[in-house]
């Protein structure tokens, strides 16, 4: 019963893709990213900020990480995830986003000190071979003479945002909950969305952005790391992160049902690859295992 928390989290993740690429013919990119975070932190004053307040004196130091990993995680790369759908596909979002857990191996040498696996970079080879043979349409040389699209480009910047934040967030352990952690970087992440916002055409949201917004800030903003958070603590974290691998077979199956793209052969040859790739590269070898043991009891 437990597996069914991140399941569902997965689920909803998955969905966000399809999201993003609908809201692009609702709602600006930049009124969709305040709203989502705005709604979302209205729902959750009423339960955190109480908390918030009584243990603001432990809270307080730690004030300029939680802008920076609000401004990495729910600034940056989820803005850019609404612009990107301008101008890509939702299954071409969710396979690049499905890099996030290796970029963060990489990106774990410099800020947490660790090392690379002969694995890993096996599977980052893979993964970036099949991105190249999905993104070129099955022509591996399509670089070479025409460039990524924009919302591709877009996207890979966001998964490395996200890969830095994920990264940060393990680096920085904080003594606050993990509810306290959302909400603070929620409120940083709507400061820093405003001024985005008043430059949109339009400020109210559309009628058809409503439910949009709903599922982002409700569904893929609160319900969702919950779910996340409270799988971690019941079957572990390594047995929930194994979920996450579902992600893009989620998002695009959901785009092909939901929005009708198409899902070609260069698709899942080039899916195959990355997540294959993925996993490969989130493999522990019997002497990594060995010195996380060692770390643990010291």
């Amino acid at each position: 019963m437990y597996y069914l928390l991140p399941l569902f989290t997965v689920l909803i993740w998955g969905g966000n893709s399809i999201i993003n690429k609908m809201a692009a013919s609702a709602i600006e990119p930049s009124a969709m990213s305040f709203y989502r975070w705005a709604f979302a932190m209205l729902l959750l004053t009423p339960f955190c900020l109480p908390s918030v307040i009584r243990t603001r004196h432990i809270i307080r130091p730690y004030l300029a990480k939680l802008a920076l990993l609000a401004l990495l995680g729910m600034v940056i790369n989820q803005s850019l995830g609404y612009y990107a759908g301008l101008t890509t596909t939702a299954s071409n979002m969710s396979l690049i986003i499905s890099l996030v857990p290796l970029i963060s191996v990489f990106l774990s040498v410099p800020l947490l000190g660790k090392r690379i696996s002969a694995v890993s970079i096996v599977g980052a080879v893979i993964s970036l071979v099949g991105l190249t043979f999905m993104l070129g349409h099955g022509d591996m040389t399509f670089f070479m003479h025409q460039p990524i699209t924009q919302g591709d480009g877009l996207i890979v910047i966001a998964a490395i945002t996200y890969a830095a934040y994920c990264v940060l967030l393990k680096r920085w352990k904080m003594p606050i909950t993990n509810w306290q952690m959302i909400y603070m970087q929620g409120i940083f992440a709507v400061a820093m969305l405003t001024p985005l916002w008043l430059t949109s055409d339009n400020l109210l949201p559309t009628k058809d952005s409503i439910p949009l917004i709903m599922y982002a800030s409700i569904a893929a903003s609160i319900a969702a790391p919950w779910m996340w958070v409270k799988a971690i603590d019941v079957i572990g974290a390594e047995s929930s992160a194994m979920f996450m691998n579902l992600m893009p077979v989620v998002a695009v199956s959901l785009a092909a049902v939901l929005l009708g793209e198409k899902i070609e052969i260069y698709h899942l040859m080039g899916g195959v690859m990355v997540i294959s790739g993925v996993i490969l590269a989130q493999v522990k070898t019997k002497k990594a295992k060995q010195e996380a043991s060692l770390l643990i009891k010291a």
